[in-house]
């Protein structure tokens, strides 16, 4: 067995790289079981030594097939085109992946032309000047596109001369109404100067002034009572050239759109009287039907010192007149005062009861005149707006003497200078 082991790892020469490793392999394993038998059966551990290098040799063997093999596959290898053709197959996959790459980033690519407003091809032969203009119809696209974004550029250019054009206007015009709003600004002053100095010649003319038009053209939006009192009080200063001054308050606004409800309602009434005849007005009370509404517009009424116009006379009393929707009453109140001199004005007359028997119809049986209020409808005032105060009961029922109850008599009894004469010895009694 020991010389069949021996024979058998001998190397023959012409034997191939390959059987020598089939051979070399089963002397080893035959090695190893016979290694493993003499542990088993406990014979002389001698037999191990000569074992041991007949493996050695084995292994030598191995090693000695392994580097044929090797070199055998060297030779192979270079004698075969496989490696030049993997090369050239491993460059050509790379050139791919780049030239597909560079397509994909070419495609995806956002020029900034898609996002230009290109003038059309038509109007690029048409409008462009010579030197940018395509020679002839068969230009190459990408020539075109270079012409046309020329032409742009060239348009773009004279939009910029345009607008630094333009910014140089705009500038000359900012500092031209500059220099207006600084004489604008300065214009009240000078036309302020100006009326000063417009005076004395108004006066020498007799010419109304400007505060007396505005008043002129409120007092025509006054109700009717109000309207009779401001131009008696304007007639009287005109007449006598007493020392007082009236003047229209209140808001412009709320008296136009009274006089155009006024003037609505005048024309539904006149256009429909026999529908509105057959409808009966609903019984209110006080808050619900507005007794106390007051139009938007007053009537203040300045009196001064002295009779006559003098600049050195102070302001004795300064009247404010109202006029009641409801009511169809004139109240008159003191304004920046607290002495009542209008209650003792004239005799049974102090204003807490309603003048006329309509006013008391309207408040009612148990319904007296707001005494918290501070105008009243004094009788006077009723008689200088025109409102008519008919007595109660006729005078032959009475008893009194019908000549000191005319028309007459009562209206120089409420006369205006009668009632400002009053005023101001009122006033300064009271003072």
């Amino acid at each position: 067995m020991q010389w069949e082991m021996t024979k058998d790892t001998t190397m023959a020469p012409e034997r191939s790289p390959l059987e020598l490793l089939r051979e070399s392999r089963s002397s080893i394993e035959e090695i190893i079981s016979r290694m493993l038998s003499i542990k088993k059966q406990g014979d002389p551990k001698s037999e191990n030594r000569e074992l041991v290098t007949q493996m050695f040799l084995n292994f030598i063997n191995l090693r000695q097939a392994n580097r044929a093999i090797l070199m055998e596959e060297e030779r192979v290898r270079r004698e075969s085109p496989m490696d030049f053709t993997a090369l050239e197959l491993h460059n050509l996959t790379y050139e791919k992946s780049h030239y597909l790459k560079a397509t994909r980033s070419s495609r995806e690519f956002k020029s900034k032309y898609p996002d230009i407003d290109l003038i059309s091809e038509q109007d690029l032969f048409r409008d462009a000047p010579e030197a940018i203009k395509p020679q002839n119809d068969t230009c190459h696209d990408h020539d075109l596109m270079l012409k046309r974004l020329n032409f742009e550029l060239h348009q773009r250019k004279e939009v910029c001369k345009l607008r630094a054009e333009l910014e140089q206007r705009r500038k000359c015009l900012l500092e031209a109404n500059s220099e207006r709003s600084k004489f604008l600004s300065s214009l009240p002053l000078h036309l302020k100067s100006l009326k000063k100095a417009s005076l004395p010649v108004q006066s020498q003319l007799s010419l109304p002034s400007p505060k007396k038009l505005k008043y002129h053209d409120l007092a025509e939006l006054l109700p009717p009572p109000l309207y009779v009192m401001y131009s008696k009080f304007m007639a009287h200063k005109e007449a006598f050239e007493d020392n007082i001054d009236i003047e229209v308050s209140g808001c412009l606004k709320d008296a136009q759109s009274y006089a155009r409800q006024q003037a609505e309602q005048n024309q539904e009434s006149s256009g429909d009287d026999g529908k509105r005849q057959r409808k009966r007005p609903k019984k209110e009370t006080s808050d619900e039907a507005g007794l106390y509404r007051v139009h938007p517009l007053k009537l203040v009424l300045h009196i001064y010192d002295d009779e006559t116009p003098d600049p050195k006379s102070h302001k004795l009393v300064m009247l404010t007149f109202e006029y009641l929707l409801k009511l169809n009453l004139v109240c008159v109140g003191i304004e920046e005062s607290q002495e009542d001199i209008l209650c003792d004005l004239f005799p049974d007359d102090a204003g807490l009861e309603p003048p006329h028997q309509s006013t008391k119809l309207i408040l009612g049986d148990d319904h007296s005149f707001d005494e918290s209020r501070t105008s009243r409808p004094y009788k006077w005032a009723q008689h200088l707006a025109g409102i008519e105060v008919l007595p109660e009961m006729s005078p032959f029922v009475t008893g009194k003497d019908t000549q000191n109850s005319d028309t007459a008599s009562v209206s120089d009894h409420y006369s205006v200078q009668t009632v400002l004469r009053r005023l101001r010895s009122q006033k300064k009694r009271l003072s």
